[in-house]
């Protein structure tokens, strides 16, 4: 239970456990600023959705530059965040940052993603529900993989335009990019925007 933390606690530690940090602060309403998060050495699921549902508004830095296994899954899932960390990794892992930012719905512009080579469902669900996002990052990759782009931007209604540079993928295209654009740039009663 952590009604009314305002204030993380110190996390020094620069290489990380499987699972280690998951859900440490979920549900913290009053946490709106998060400890400082200097790992460089990550493990599978170590921070799994770390600040689900919380009052995160702003995002530590995330120096890694070599991912793991479902690093960053959920990590802010539901929180109001309103600023993305930049995610300079360009070396993934499968599921890295699957719903990394699902339900952010205060985000408007995505961080750079600077990787070419895609892992399995790297980016599956990463934007999805992020009702506010107009700037999508440009997707360098161009050879896709299973699931890594599906749905990545489900649900962003304000979203008209994303620059993709894939030209072939290892298996069914559908299976790397099924409802990646699914009610992006949808008008609805309570959104607007234009295909």
């Amino acid at each position: 239970n952590c009604q009314g933390l305002k204030k993380a606690p110190k996390l020094p530690a620069t290489s990380l456990a499987n699972g280690c940090y998951a859900y440490m602060f979920a549900h913290c309403d009053d946490l709106t600023t998060p400890p400082e998060l200097p790992a460089t050495t990550l493990a599978y699921r170590c921070y799994y959705n770390m600040f689900y549902q919380s009052g995160v508004i702003t995002a530590p830095q995330l120096p890694a530059t070599s991912l793991a296994e479902n690093c960053y899954e959920g990590m802010f899932r539901g929180s109001y965040l309103n600023t993305a960390p930049q995610l300079p990794a360009t070396s993934l892992a499968n599921g890295c940052y699957d719903s990394m930012f699902h339900a952010c719905i205060n985000l408007s512009t995505a961080p750079q993603l600077p990787a070419t080579t895609l892992a399995e469902n790297c980016y599956k669900e990463m934007f999805m529900n992020c009702e506010r996002l107009t700037k999508a990052p440009e997707l360098l990759a161009p050879v896709l993989v299973e699931g890594c782009y599906v749905s990545m931007f489900k649900y962003c209604y304000l979203l008209n335009y994303v620059k993709c540079l894939a030209t072939s993928s290892e298996t069914y295209l559908s299976d790397c990019v099924n409802d990646w654009l699914y009610y992006a740039a949808h008008e609805t009663e309570n959104h607007s925007g234009t295909l």
